[in-house]
């Protein structure tokens, strides 16, 4: 009977890869709720040990958060959260603007049925009892529901990775200016009146009614900025 040593079991890729696409979410998640605000520091070692997993596929977790520009990865130092500036800010609103009014031109042309544009109409519904409420929190979960379901239904995966990305840096902002807005009554009237065209299959006034709601709602989250003196976020 022959024996040896026994040769290392290779680790299952579909493993690594969970445990990548784990990590990779649960940074991500306080970065952008700023669980974890800008400048906020973490070892890799110390931040492999608290998720349970080798540095391996924490590193491949971070170096895709670096390629999005939500952290900075510093040698031998660990990461480093990015802020997002006042300029950043008003780059990925105009990317929002162009992206999302394409998107709800694109819904508005397909017609979709009832079934498909039930999330939206429950997005506005949550947010009209939100509003009622003067719950803010809940508010911007429907408001976010609201932009994630249409931006989906417009079917083309590349618009929808794209936003994706600006919606992650633009989500901090939002979450730390969510108080110093005004009621967002305007903004749920918005919501209404953008889903009125989509119903309707008008794809030129979807386009048009998107875009001024989101030109509108970047102008106001710059005059915080500006009024606060809140030149990072």
């Amino acid at each position: 009977m022959k024996t040896g040593v026994a040769r290392p079991v290779p680790p299952d890729p579909g493993a690594v890869t969970s445990l990548v696409e784990s990590a990779y979410r649960t940074i991500r998640q306080r970065v952008i709720d700023n669980i974890w605000p800008p400048g906020h520091r973490v070892l890799e070692q110390e931040l492999a040990l608290e998720l349970g997993m080798s540095r391996t596929p924490l590193r491949e977790a971070l170096v895709r958060l670096q390629k999005e520009g939500l952290i900075e990865l510093i040698p031998r130092h660990g990461m480093r959260v990015l802020p997002v500036s006042a300029d950043d800010m008003r780059d990925i609103y105009q990317m929002l603007t162009a992206l999302e009014a394409m998107a709800a031109e694109l819904v508005a042309r397909r017609r979709p049925g009832e079934e498909q544009l039930e999330p939206l109409k429950a997005a506005s519904r949550d947010m009209e009892c939100a509003l009622e409420a003067d719950d803010r929190d809940s508010w911007a979960a429907a408001d976010e529901n609201f932009h994630r379901h249409l931006v989906a239904l417009s079917g083309n995966r590349l618009l929808i990775e794209a936003v994706q990305n600006c919606w992650d840096r633009a989500h901090r902002a939002r979450m730390v200016t969510l108080r110093m807005r005004p009621r967002p009554v305007r903004s749920t009237q918005e919501h209404r009146d953008m889903l009125e065209k989509i119903c309707a299959g008008d794809g030129r006034a979807a386009f048009d009614s998107y875009r001024a709601h989101r030109e509108r709602g970047a102008r106001e989250l710059l005059a915080i900025l500006e009024h606060y003196q809140l030149k990072t976020l």
